[in-house]
This record gives structure tokens, C-alpha cells and sequence, in this order.
């Protein structure tokens, strides 16, 4: 009886043995599937568009004549979104997750809250172009400027951020607020000086990828009407704008007319990846550099 159960225990030993290898080449598989289909799209990219990317590209105004064409009002699109999401963002998002760690009553509603907040982060982005579209661009007569935009794209996004702050702010050690605590700080005065200092690097993490997502998003924008084809420079956040994702967009959708419109769209999406590769690279510079201190 006893050799008839060790022989059983055996034969399930190798089956899991087993299992286990064929599960570790079946992910291996699928992780070398996504590398290769990654690396052809960028080889494609790379090739179709770097021949496009020069000075009077990257300076020139959009043109209907593709060899004329350039990018430098959709990158100072993007850069006065970005300018609003990023401050409209830092602020609530951090500060909600600042009341809700720290300051709201542990209870129902307080869950209640952060169970919808969590919801938000993984609602279709569309969605958010549909609020922008009814509170921004019509209820309060914004239109399609940069400002409108702004506020939508900070809507998607908000919820990350909020999630991201309020993991940093818990993954503060309890004894560092207790010590401030102990020596007479106030509970503001122990956020501000102690709890913060120590967060901010995961939260700067979080948030600098969020706002990476919020500049490659292109259908909340095509919701609230953001122009196709804008020729004059946008100045400030209260100009009419087009970023570098929209004019991917549609010069993909022109790129069945004819072919130059695609190397266009390709020329864009290098400077695109290029940005985020920039912001992403700065989070993980951020996080390192912090981690050694603390």
C-alpha cells in the first residue's frame, strides 16, 4: 500500500514537472510572439519614416502637399495639453489621494469612493471624450481649444493617478509618521515634511506614465472635435490645437490616397515614440534615483 501511494505521488511529481516546463515555454513563446511583432511595427516605422524626419519636418506648418507638411503645430499642441493636464492632474490627483489616505474615516464610504475611483482607471477612454465633449466643449462653451482638451485628457487619467498616490502614500513606513507624531508635529505638518518627501518618487513614477498614456490617446480628442488639419500655430491654451496622436490619425486614414501620407504618419509616430521614451526614461531615472536614498 505504502509503495503503491509513493509510486503515485511520483507519477503526479512528473506531471507537474512537466506542466511546469510546458507552461514556462508556452509564456516564453507568447512573450517572444509580442517582441517580434513589436520589433517588425518598429522596423516598419523606422524605415517608412525616417527619411522624412529632417528640420523643416519638425518646423514646418501642416500642409495638404505631403512634401510640404510638418509637425510643429501638432507638437505645440501637445505641449499646451500637456501643460494643463499636468498641473489640473498633479493637484487633485495627488490631493484626493491625500484625503482619502490620510484624512477621510476608514468606513463604507470611503470604500465606496476608492472601489469607483479604481472602476474610472479602467473605463474606455471614449467615454471620457463623450464628458469632455458635454461639459467642457458645450456646457461651458469651451469648443475644441487646448484648454477643453486638457481638462477631458485630465479626466482620463485622473483615476491612475489617485490609485498610484494612494499606493505610495500606504507604502510609507507607519514608524516615520509616528516618530514626527511623537515629537509634536502636526498631522499636516507630518504629511508635508515627512510622509510626502519619502512618496513623492513613486507618486513623480505614476504620474509621469499616466501623463505618457495621456499624450498617445487620440479618441476622446476625436470626440470633442479637435481639427484635422490646423495651420496656424496654437499660442496658448485657449487656441484651437491638434496633437501628434490626431495627426497620426488621419494622415493614416489619408494614407489610402496615396502613399507619401503614410511615411508622414510614420515620420510622426518616431517623434511620438521619442517623447515617450523621454518621459518614460525620466520616471525610472526619478524611481532609482530615490530608491537608493530611502
Amino acid at each position: 500500500m505504502n509503495q503503491q501511494i509513493q509510486d503515485k505521488m511520483v507519477r503526479r511529481t512528473k506531471f507537474r514537472l512537466v506542466l511546469d516546463n510546458l507552461s514556462k515555454y508556452i509564456f516564453l513563446l507568447a512573450t517572444l510572439f509580442g517582441l517580434l511583432v513589436l520589433s517588425v511595427l518598429i522596423y516598419r516605422v523606422v524605415v517608412d519614416g525616417i527619411g522624412w524626419l529632417n528640420f523643416d519636418f519638425l518646423t514646418g506648418k501642416l500642409s495638404t502637399q505631403p512634401e510640404r507638411a510638418g509637425i510643429m503645430g501638432a507638437i505645440l499642441g501637445t505641449f499646451w495639453l500637456m501643460l494643463v493636464v499636468t498641473p489640473v492632474t498633479m493637484f487633485l490627483g495627488v490631493g484626493t489621494a491625500i484625503y482619502l489616505e490620510l484624512y477621510a474615516k476608514k468606513g463604507r464610504v470611503q470604500s465606496f469612493i476608492e472601489t469607483n475611483i479604481s472602476n474610472l482607471a479602467g473605463v474606455p477612454s471614449i467615454v471620457y471624450g463623450i464628458l469632455g465633449l458635454t461639459v467642457f466643449a458645450r456646457a461651458m462653451n469651451l469648443g475644441n481649444i487646448a484648454l477643453a482638451g486638457g481638462l477631458t485628457m485630465s479626466l482620463l487619467i485622473l483615476p491612475i493617478v489617485i490609485v498610484a498616490s494612494q499606493e505610495a502614500l500606504r507604502a510609507v513606513p507607519s514608524p516615520l509618521s509616528e516618530a514626527s507624531y511623537g515629537m509634536g508635529a502636526t498631522k499636516w505638518q507630518t504629511i508635508k515634511s515627512v510622509i510626502l518627501p519619502v512618496a513623492l518618487p513613486s507618486i513623480l513614477t505614476g504620474a509621469i506614465l499616466s501623463l505618457s498614456r495621456a499624450i498617445g490617446e487620440t479618441a476622446p480628442l476625436v470626440v470633442i472635435g479637435i481639427p484635422a488639419l490646423l495651420i496656424p500655430f496654437p499660442g496658448s491654451i485657449f487656441d484651437k490645437f491638434t496633437v501628434l496622436p490626431m495627426q497620426i490619425y488621419y494622415w493614416t486614414l489619408d494614407s489610402s490616397l496615396t502613399a507619401e501620407y503614410a511615411n508622414l504618419a510614420a515620420a510622426t509616430i518616431i517623434v511620438l515614440l521619442l517623447c515617450l521614451l523621454v518621459l518614460n526614461s525620466t520616471a525610472i531615472i526619478i524611481r532609482n534615483k530615490f530608491q537608493k536614498q530611502f
